[in-house]
């Protein structure tokens, strides 16, 4: 039998050396009631029974609640809702993304997991999770190695509900684990970061799936940790340092072998063009203009990370993508100095071009791989670099090489604009990156004023 005729009353506590809720209603003159730890868990389960009344809902009479609640109550944990939610996102994500937002929920599944017998060991916990649960095809669709298949079960069973998120005390203590990392030590300021906006870009849409009112996040009073935008100016090369480093990679891995020399003009795009690791490495030779004297034009419209096989739909190390932050279609052209052209066509008299016309390939054909350019880089940090300098973070990454362009630029004067258009950055996000590294404009500046101020001395 089936009744609208339903009644709710306020949430009521109980009087106890352990505080508790009661939420009470009616159907059809029969009192049912929930208790809950806290008010706010309470006063979302009642929320939810009122808007159930609201639209309409038929309450069943024998368990007293509307249908909508009786099949959530039974399976909707939060490692259920993860699930659901990393198959919405997967397909749209890049990559990368889809790395960062497996890590994301792997951390807030763990944090949401009750006590009981028979837990697994926390490495294990993260094996299953990153490696089988939240990562598609899923578990579901493939067959895990048994110690994962007993992990995922006993993590099916263990987590809590979705709705525990509603407690502000709840959240913030999941909020509070991205701080630590396995190890006991803090963690890295941008890790936090990235995860807490998978977890509030996941209780969205927990929200539009009507689990939630509003964002349970927004009632919780966090402290987020400062995320530095600016390039740090101590890993910024000179012209002339930029230089000996690139001579410097030439040397590696001896010169019959070649491992440095087929780098050399990977390097140098990052330098004298500012392009990112991933423009550089999908360079094909068609995408060049290389003129034999005076300068020369990049035409940027593929980059290929270098990501994990898991991650990409083609099974492949590197994805095949457009250009970062812009339409799949996009295209960037770069103007490249004398320096470069002359480099770009040393290395294509030198090396040529793989087989599908990248500029820049492995001894075997394949696409450079990020670890491969790593190691040649520090390789020649040492060959090129005194020790207290190697030491210092003076060019540490090769992204460094990209950073070092930049500021070049606009220390010479380059309007900002130019300088954006040419990195494919927006204005506003290249001068507040990149603010510390401009040495010697204060000084300009303030002759500037100073001789303005004297013609009316």
């Amino acid at each position: 039998m089936k009744s609208l005729n339903v009644k709710i009353w306020g949430v009521r506590k109980r009087a106890s050396k352990r505080p508790s809720y009661d939420v009470r209603w009616s159907v059809a003159d029969k009192v049912f009631s929930e208790t809950f730890r806290t008010k706010a868990l309470a006063d979302h389960y009642r929320t939810k029974l009122m808007r159930a009344a609201r639209d309409g809902e038929e309450f069943d009479d024998v368990a007293g609640l509307p249908e909508s609640m009786t099949e959530k109550q039974a399976e909707l944990t939060w490692y259920a809702f993860a699930l659901k939610y990393l198959a919405m996102k997967w397909p749209h994500a890049a990559p990368n993304t889809r790395d960062g937002m497996n890590e994301s929920l792997t951390s807030v599944t763990i944090a949401l997991l009750d006590d009981r017998p028979g837990r697994p060991s926390v490495p294990l916990l993260r094996r299953a999770l990153r490696n089988w649960a939240f990562v598609l095809p899923g578990p579901a669709e493939r067959e895990p190695p048994t110690e994962f298949g007993n992990t995922l079960h006993w993590i099916a069973r263990a987590s809590r509900p979705l709705n525990d998120l509603a407690d502000p005390v709840t959240a913030r203590e999941v909020l509070d684990s991205f701080k630590i990392r396995i190890d006991g030590k803090a963690a890295a300021a941008e890790t936090v970061r990235r995860k807490r906006y998978t977890f509030v870009n996941a209780l969205h849409y927990a929200v539009d799936l009507g689990e939630f009112k509003e964002n349970p996040l927004t009632a919780v009073r966090w402290q987020k940790p400062k995320v530095s935008s600016e390039v740090d100016p101590r890993v910024v090369v000179n012209p002339q340092q930029a230089l000996s480093l690139l001579h410097a990679v030439s040397y590696v891995g001896g010169y019959r072998r070649a491992r440095g020399r087929r780098l050399v003009g990977l390097f140098a795009c990052m330098y004298f063009a500012g392009l990112r690791p991933a423009e550089a490495v999908g360079l094909a030779l068609a995408d060049l203009t290389l003129p034999e004297q005076g300068w020369g034009a990049v035409l940027l419209h593929r980059t290929r990370p270098s990501v994990g096989k898991q991650w990409t739909d083609s099974g492949e190390s590197h994805d095949d993508r457009g250009l970062k932050n812009r339409p799949a279609e996009d295209v960037r052209p770069v103007p490249i100095p004398p320096q470069l052209v002359a480099m770009l066509r040393e290395h294509v008299d030198t090396f040529g071009a793989a087989s599908d016309g990248r500029l820049f390939f492995s001894e075997g054909g394949g696409v450079v791989a990020s670890s491969t350019y790593s190691r040649a880089w520090q390789e020649a940090r040492t060959l090129a670099l005194p020790p207290a300098a190697v030491a210092s973070p003076l060019a540490r990454r090769p992204y460094d090489l990209r950073h070092s362009a930049l500021s070049t630029w606009l220390n010479a004067g380059v309007d900002p604009t130019e300088v954006a258009e040419r990195a494919g950055n927006s204005v506003e996000v290249l001068l507040g990156r990149y603010a510390k590294c401009l040495d010697g404009r204060q000084e300009v500046a303030n002759r500037r004023i100073e001789d303005l101020l004297n013609e009316y001395v």
